[in-house]
Order: C-alpha cells, then structure tokens, then sequence
C-alpha cells in the first residue's frame, strides 16, 4: 500500500507500481535521441535575417506542432513502457535501439508530409504522392510494431515482475493498441498501393481511424478494469440490529 501511495505521488499511474528506478543509460540515450529527432524538424536552423524568412519559418509553424505532437506520443510511449517495468535485459535493449533506428529514419518523410500538407511548399504529383503515403504507413506500422513486441516482451515477464490483475489487464491492452496502430498503418500503407490516384488522399484520411480505436478501446477496457476493481472493494458488513 506504502509503494502504491508513493507511486502515485511521484506521478506514476493509479492501481499500477512503476518498477522502473533511477533513470537507466538506456533511457538517458533514447532521450537524447528523441530531442536530436526533434531538432531535424525544425523549419530553419538560421535565425531569420528579414521579415521575408521570418514569414517562411512561420508558415511552417503549424505543420512543426504536428510533428513534434506525433514525436511526443512516441516519446511518451517509451518513457511509460520502461517506468512501468523497468525492463533491461537484452531484448528490450535491441527493441529500443531498433525504435530509435525507425524514429531517426522517419523524421524526414514525417516531416516532408506534414509541411507539404499544411505550408503548400514541396508539392507532389498523385504517383508520388502514393509513394509517400506507402513510406509514412510502413515506418508508421514498424514503430508501433516495436511497440508490440515490447509489450510482448512485458506478458511474457508478467510471473517475473509480479504484475497484479490491473497490470496485467494494462499489460495486454498496451499490447492490443499497439497491434491495432500497425493494422491501421499497414491498411493506409495498402490504400495508397491499390487506390486509383484521384482517391489517394484517402490513405492520409485512414488515420483518423485512431481517434475511433482509442475511443472504443477506451470503453471496452475501462468497463474492465473497473470491473477487476469492483471484485477487490472490501464488501461492507451489516450491522445487527440493537448493536
């Protein structure tokens, strides 16, 4: 009870103990790469010299915020991944050096996407257009792929790491989102291969499919868990009468 009431304070997550200590350098090395990812989004690494170049760095503004955004849920997931189980041994240590190594290798087409769509600069013709969708889909599909192995790794260590019923219910929904991500990827990867090219745009559109997942996805596990909760409420005891 001590450790769950510290766990909460210390900003962990409620009814599930974070095993992950200090921070490791494994984790110390991701960090450092996320923010040398987040350098090579941005619009211009000169300060502006006239108001000309300071509008061209603003265009992009907006499109740099949605990068960032879809680099901080990367980063988010691999930050609650290794405080959640604290995780070491030599197959996480390859999982996280191969996101690193798809997180690195996607920057620039993530970023290109999203400056074409929001600054009009790079324009490109329908049959490339396809070609990118396809590259974004698949680097897409093998982040969150990492992801679910990662997840993987953590049911199989479920015994190990002394996981309650509530983890291990997180445990497997970590590992059902990040499966239903890599669906969602292939499927907008498979989209923008098969659709005539007046209706490629569509594979860009699949995306708000996730929105959809995680709303449903929601409801289903958090009318489990509280379920899982409900079963662990102390029952309150009558009182007799005249006592």
């Amino acid at each position: 009870m001590i450790r769950q009431q510290l766990n909460a304070h210390t900003g962990g997550e409620s009814n599930f103990l974070w095993r992950g200590g200090e921070i490791t350098r494994l984790e110390g090395f991701t960090d450092a790469v996320f923010a040398f990812a987040v350098t090579l989004l941005v619009v211009s690494l000169e300060v502006p010299k006239s108001f000309h170049e300071l509008t061209e760095v603003m265009r992009g503004f907006v499109a740099f915020g949605v990068c960032f955004a879809l680099l901080i849920v990367v980063w988010f997931n691999h930050y609650r991944f290794f405080r959640r189980y604290g995780l070491q041994d030599p197959w996480s240590v390859f999982l996280n050096c191969l996101l690193l190594f798809f997180v690195l290798f996607y920057v620039y087409p993530l970023k290109f996407l999203f400056f074409a769509m929001f600054t009009g600069g790079g324009r490109i013709e329908a049959q490339d257009a396809r070609t990118l969708f396809m590259i974004y889909g698949a680097g897409y599909a093998a982040v969150f792929l990492t992801f679910a192995l990662l997840y993987l790794h953590a049911w199989r260590k479920r015994d190990a790491l002394a996981l309650n019923e509530i983890e291990r219910l997180r445990t497997r929904q970590g590992l059902i989102d990040h499966i239903a991500m890599v669906v969602i990827g292939v499927s907008s990867a498979l989209l923008a291969l098969t659709l005539p090219s007046k209706l490629v745009g569509l594979a860009g559109w699949f995306y708000f499919s996730v929105g959809v997942y995680f709303m449903v996805a929601g409801k289903v596990f958090g009318r489990r868990e509280r379920s899982l909760l409900s079963k662990k409420r102390p029952t309150s005891v009558p009182v007799e009468a005249g006592r």
